[in-house]
C-alpha cells in the first residue's frame, strides 16, 4: 500500500462535537486509541483523559467519560465500556467501568498500574488487560445489577516491562502485545508467552493490528525522541503509508 492509494474517509473532532459538554472538549488534545466496535461505532480515548463512543455514519457522540491518562477502551456485554487508564496521580493507574446509558458516571474501578490495553474475550468470558508489568484476566461480576464489577481471575508477569498495546489475533487463541523492548504473543489456552514471529525484538511498538482475513500486520513504532510516528508500517507483505505531519500513536 502506497501513500497515493490511501485516503481519509472519516474524521471526528471533540471541539466540533455538539453533544459533548464544554468541559470535555479539551480532554481530547492527545488522542491515543480508536477501535471499531459493533453497530458501526468507534471508541476513542485520549491521554488528556477523555473517552468517547462515536457513530461513524453520522459523527454523533453517543457516550463520553474520563479517567486519568486514558489509553484504551473496550466495549463489554450489556452496553458497558471499560477504560484502561495509564499513569496519573489520583485519577489513573486503573480500569474504570461505565455504562453507555449514563455518560461520565463511573460505576466501578480497580487498580492497574499504567493501564494501557483491554480486550474482551467472548469465547472465554474474560476481560484481558495489560499494565506496566502484568497481563491480567478478569471475570464479570454482578453484571445484571446496577453495581457491576470486575474480579481478577489470573495474572501473568510480562516477559519485560512496559506493557503497551494489546489486541486479539483473529482466528487464534493468541493475543499480540507490545512492551518497551519487543512484541510478543500470549496463548490464552496454554497461558504462555513467545516472541511475535513478525515483530520480535522491535522496541517502542505502540500498536499492532492484524487483518482478520488476509493476516496482514499493521503497526506503529515511535520515532525517537518522540512517542509518535508519521508512518504506518506493514508486514505480510511489507509496505508503508507515510502521513507527513501526522502524529500517529495507535492505529487499527
Amino acid at each position: 500500500l502506497e501513500l497515493s492509494s490511501s485516503r481519509k474517509t472519516f474524521s471526528w473532532k471533540a471541539a466540533e462535537a455538539a453533544e459533548l459538554p464544554a468541559s470535555f472538549r479539551t480532554k481530547f488534545r492527545t488522542t491515543d486509541d480508536c477501535k471499531l466496535v459493533s453497530g458501526g461505532r468507534v471508541l476513542i480515548t485520549a491521554s488528556s483523559d477523555g473517552a468517547a463512543l462515536v457513530d461513524r455514519s453520522t459523527g454523533r457522540t453517543l457516550w463520553w467519560g474520563q479517567c486519568g491518562n486514558a489509553h484504551s477502551a473496550e466495549l463489554l456485554p450489556g452496553d458497558r465500556i471499560v477504560l484502561a487508564c495509564s499513569i496519573r496521580e489520583g485519577t489513573g493507574d486503573k480500569l474504570a467501568l461505565f455504562d453507555i446509558g449514563t455518560p461520565e458516571r463511573e460505576l466501578f474501578a480497580t487498580e492497574l498500574v499504567s493501564g494501557h490495553g483491554a480486550v474482551w474475550d467472548a469465547s472465554r468470558q474474560r476481560l484481558w488487560a495489560i499494565g506496566l508489568r502484568v497481563l491480567r484476566a478478569y471475570r464479570l461480576h454482578r453484571w445484571d445489577t446496577a453495581t457491576p464489577s470486575l474480579v481478577l481471575d489470573q495474572e501473568f508477569a510480562l516477559p519485560d516491562e512496559g506493557g503497551h498495546d494489546l489486541q486479539p489475533v483473529p482466528g487464534s487463541a493468541d493475543l499480540v502485545l507490545s512492551t518497551h523492548a519487543s512484541v510478543w504473543r500470549f496463548d490464552r489456552d496454554a497461558r504462555t508467552f513467545r516472541p511475535d514471529p513478525d515483530l520480535r525484538g522491535r522496541h517502542d511498538v505502540k500498536s499492532v493490528s492484524i487483518h482478520p482475513t488476509t493476516g496482514r500486520v499493521a503497526f506503529t513504532q515511535a520515532e525517537a525522541p518522540h512517542w509518535w510516528t508519521s508512518r504506518i508500517r506493514l508486514r505480510q507483505p511489507d509496505g508503508e503509508v507515510v502521513r507527513e505531519g501526522e502524529r500517529l500513536y495507535k492505529i487499527r
